[in-house]
């Protein structure tokens, strides 16, 4: 097998971990803001999973976070919870995945 080769190998090797890892990572986060979001609605025990799981499956219609975004956005009060804050709150339970995954 030429150099090449092994470099081709070994560069999708790299692609296809960083591309589960940044899965774990991201679905890790949608948990956790899908329970934060589903304490703040009043929500707990098994409904509050329920919800966090809709978060979850909310990441899979597109290419990106603002599925999720949306999702988020049709659950919270407007009035109370800002654009801003939805996407304070994801990107720091984005830090907090990505902390998680590399301590696991």
């Amino acid at each position: 097998m030429s150099a090449f080769e092994d470099r081709r190998k070994g560069f999708e090797s790299k692609w296809a971990h960083d591309a589960e890892l940044r899965f774990k990572i991201e679905a890790r986060r949608n948990r956790a803001v899908g329970l934060w979001a589903a304490a703040e609605k009043g929500l707990t025990g098994e409904a509050a999973e329920d919800f966090a799981a809709s978060v979850i499956a909310a990441d899979f219609q597109e290419a990106g976070d603002e599925d999720v975004f949306r999702k988020l956005r049709g659950e919270l009060d407007a009035g109370e919870y800002s654009d801003t804050l939805i996407r304070e709150k994801m990107a720091q339970f984005l830090d907090e995945a990505a902390e998680a995954q590399a301590k696991a």
